[in-house]
């Protein structure tokens, strides 16, 4: 399985990359937006970034953006998908707010979600001849050693997906991208805020906050008192970039 950590930098060739995921990938509100880190970086001004992240998406929901990342003819294409899921699976809240988008009530499971990731890797290598990598998933909340239920039950299940995209990295032969695993590795030197618990309204709130007052992902973030975070689920701009510093090794392989 190829495993991309320590790739050398250097400057990246034309092309297009492809970005498939959820509110993380798509950038917006409170989430840091590392394609537009990408974007900004002088190595990568001949690519052409796609972002086809959409909020809500759960690894279920991405057969549906196929056939754009299939017209976009992409070299390279990551696929980062399954807090959603991991959420869904978790908490009644979450699902019950996921489900007015997606309509679809039950609980995701590892199952299901390997069944899904698998098909949309499988139908990417067909509909194109883009170099494919899929990221595992970034820790939702930021103690690594909780005594909250919630927290230690997310852990277990952002460990558990993660492990299932390794599985389809390797079953499938396309690159690897242990994006949870260098922002885990950080807060292990630098553990924060456990997750206690999912609540709709402070979601809202931080969408307001940048929405309507322009607030950063940072200033969220230090507003709710998170350190890779802006509200525990998203990433703010320290988290996001260690996201795009793993992505950038992967255009430059």
């Amino acid at each position: 399985m190829p495993l991309l950590q320590q790739a050398p930098l250097v400057e990246c060739p034309a092309g297009t990359i492809a970005c498939l995921g959820s509110s993380s990938t798509a950038g917006r509100g409170q989430a840091f937006d590392w394609i537009g880190e990408l974007e900004r970086r002088p190595r990568n001004h001949e690519l052409n970034f796609i972002n086809l992240g959409v909020g809500g998406d759960l690894a279920s929901d991405l057969a549906r953006r196929i056939p754009d990342v299939i017209a976009a003819a992409p070299d390279k294409v990551v696929v980062w998908v399954g807090a959603n899921d991991v959420l869904a699976s978790v908490s009644p809240k979450a699902r019950w707010l996921l489900s007015l988008k997606n309509r679809r009530p039950k609980a995701p499971t590892p199952f299901g979600f390997r069944e899904n990731l698998s098909s949309v890797v499988r139908r990417l290598k067909m509909g194109t001849d883009a170099v494919i990598a899929v990221c595992s998933l970034a820790p939702i909340g930021e103690d690594p050693e909780p005594v909250n239920g919630f927290q230690l039950e997310l852990n277990r299940r952002v460990a558990e997906y993660s492990a299932i995209v390794a599985h389809v990295a390797q079953t499938e032969r396309c690159a690897y991208l242990p994006v949870g695993e260098a922002i885990a590795a950080r807060l292990a030197d630098e553990p924060g805020l456990a997750y206690a618990g999912f609540n709709i309204l402070p979601f809202y709130r931080d969408a307001f906050r940048a929405m309507a007052l322009g607030q950063s992902p940072d200033e969220i973030g230090e507003h709710n008192g998170w350190r890779f975070h802006s509200d525990g689920v998203h990433l703010n701009g320290r988290g996001g970039r260690i996201a795009a510093d793993m992505v950038q090794r992967f255009l430059e392989a």
